[in-house]
């Protein structure tokens, strides 16, 4: 996307199971490009393989980080097994594929399975079958239609190592009546135990109420940066064919 060799890209950003994915809050703090849109799908996980290969000759299995974590139960069984990070899970049944080792297998989706010439070895492998993954859209620039009845605006804020900065930082929200739908805490690079807060809050970015509460906030932080406003996502049915959606 910085480069400009592609208009779009998506990143899974929270897993309903495994939380915030860590890499992407990171990857939009270092990054100018904002979230456009964001929608929130059904994940179904697969283990699979070589064909003919079987669960007992498991020695390495690739997946991402998260899908990794949505799976420990899994994991736990194949004590036998090596859990190899993969970028995605579409590049861990690549790389499998390519393996050519009936002991390598991967976490993955039915269609990365067809894609690749594998086979699945176990079904629904997930600890959760409710498991879903939110997904954002990112370009460099920002959304500011109205499309949509309920928006979002995510942004990351550093306060002062001092008592009391964080609840200083907050308060605006509370006494306007903005509802923060997320918070989590990042640590910054290049320092000891000091850390970054994104967040989510409920409003659109043209509302004078929610642009007030956010120059508030600013005046009362060391930086302020917006990721991005975007339409509120609706959960895709768990019976559509957005359950083969790789995280």
């Amino acid at each position: 996307m910085e480069e400009g060799s592609a208009e779009r890209g998506v990143l899974a950003i929270e897993s309903s199971v495994a939380g915030p994915v860590a890499e992407t809050h990171d990857l939009l703090f270092d990054s100018a490009l904002a979230i456009q849109t964001e929608i929130v799908l059904p994940i179904r996980h697969v283990l699979v393989g070589h064909p003919g290969s079987t669960v007992e000759e498991i020695r390495v299995v690739r997946s991402h980080p998260v899908a990794l974590d949505q799976c420990r139960a899994l994991l736990a069984r194949l004590d036998q097994a090596v859990a190899v990070a993969a970028p995605t899970t579409a590049e861990a049944a690549r790389v499998t594929a390519q393996s050519n080792d009936r002991g390598e297998a991967a976490i993955a989706t039915e269609r990365a399975a067809e894609l690749n010439g594998l086979e699945i070895l176990a079904a629904d492998v997930g600890d959760h079958p409710e498991a879903f993954t939110r997904f954002v859209s990112v370009a460099p620039f920002t959304r500011v239609d109205r499309d949509g009845a309920d928006w979002r605006i995510a942004f990351s804020f550093v306060t002062n190592h001092e008592p009391g900065a964080l609840h200083r930082a907050l308060e605006p929200f509370g006494r306007h009546g903005i509802d923060l739908v997320q918070l989590v805490s990042r640590p910054i690079p290049q320092t000891t135990w000091r850390y970054r807060f994104d967040a989510v809050l409920a409003g659109h970015p043209l509302d004078p109420i929610v642009s007030e509460t956010l120059r508030e906030a600013r005046a009362r932080t060391r930086r302020l940066r917006l990721f991005g406003s975007y339409p509120a996502a609706r959960s895709a049915s768990v019976s559509t064919g957005a359950g083969r959606a790789a995280s």
